[in-house]
């Protein structure tokens, strides 16, 4: 074969991948004909068929495969080299795609990064309130946000906030008629309010701890939310008991509002985290953000 022309393996690539000459071409920003033209011209080239077409479809054959996945991998490494070198820019600029959850957004994460963007302006930062675990590289993800113990071990996890609990409250209004439950069975005869996980669909167990032995207990009730915030406001409503970050109902409890109940059941979580793949090449931009974010007790 004469001496590569990278262009028309990169054209490969995309066709392979999108498995489609009309979705490659408008991704590429080139003629669906001139594409066509190109991988045959390849295919000539190397002696082979790379691509098995139909009036649908079009797939790779097996040396097509074999060279999609050698190429791939590369490709993506000089993307990524590209990239870095891209990262030596002066001003650190670009968009940082978070995602994590209400308590994690509003507790932790903002009160930090609202004054650091008024010294980076072109820093532009998204940040999507989901309390379910999304997969951070399926969804177009830099990072995440979860508690210590829920982030998977291929991942490079910054601690960015202190230890935290859980605690189970109600309206004096409502103990007045339902008597305050001593264990967390006795949950199941209470009204409780619900939070349901995003990604994972489900309503929350709720998690309880103590002396080593621990307990999930699914509650029913009338209401059932995707934030904390608006559980605190149907507790303090007297719409049954709820199951919040402890920081959430302080205020509320020492005004009288809102009462602890089962508070030597009541867990302590390993603090929020700042999470990202281990192979991310990291952009000034990136670094900014991690290290404001970043716990400096831990």
């Amino acid at each position: 074969m004469a001496k590569a022309d990278f262009n028309d393996l990169l054209w490969f690539l995309v066709v392979a991948n999108e498995r489609s000459f009309t979705k490659a071409a408008a991704k590429l920003g080139i003629a669906q004909s001139t594409l066509s033209h190109t991988i045959k011209r390849l295919e000539e080239r190397m002696g082979l068929r790379l691509l098995t077409r139909t009036t649908r479809n079009v797939a790779p054959t097996e040396a097509g495969e074999r060279l999609r996945q050698s190429l791939a991998p590369r490709i993506a490494e000089i993307e990524a080299d590209i990239a870095a070198l891209m990262a030596f820019r002066d001003k650190p600029s670009g968009t940082i795609k978070i995602t994590l959850s209400d308590h994690a957004l509003e507790s932790v994460v903002w009160p930090k990064l609202r004054p650091l963007l008024v010294d980076y302006p072109d820093i532009k930062v998204e940040l999507s309130r989901d309390n379910g675990l999304r997969n951070i590289v399926e969804d177009g993800f830099d990072a995440g946000v979860r508690l210590g113990e829920s982030v998977e071990k291929d991942m490079v996890a910054v601690r960015i906030g202190a230890d935290w609990r859980l605690v189970a409250v109600a309206s004096p209004d409502y103990l007045a008629t339902h008597p305050a439950p001593e264990r967390p069975q006795e949950l199941i005869a209470h009204k409780c309010v619900n939070i349901r996980q995003a990604t994972a669909g489900g309503l929350y167990a709720w998690e309880f701890e103590k002396r080593g032995q621990e307990l999930r207990v699914r509650v029913n009730g009338q209401l059932t939310f995707n934030t904390s915030y608006a559980q605190v406001e149907a507790a303090v409503a007297g719409y049954g008991i709820a199951y919040v970050p402890e920081d959430l109902v302080e205020k509320h409890v020492t005004e009288g509002r809102l009462r602890k109940v089962l508070e030597d059941w009541s867990p302590q979580f390993a603090g929020y985290h700042l999470y990202y793949p281990s192979r991310r090449q990291s952009s000034p931009a990136f670094n900014v953000i991690v290290e404001a974010l970043r716990d400096r007790k831990a």
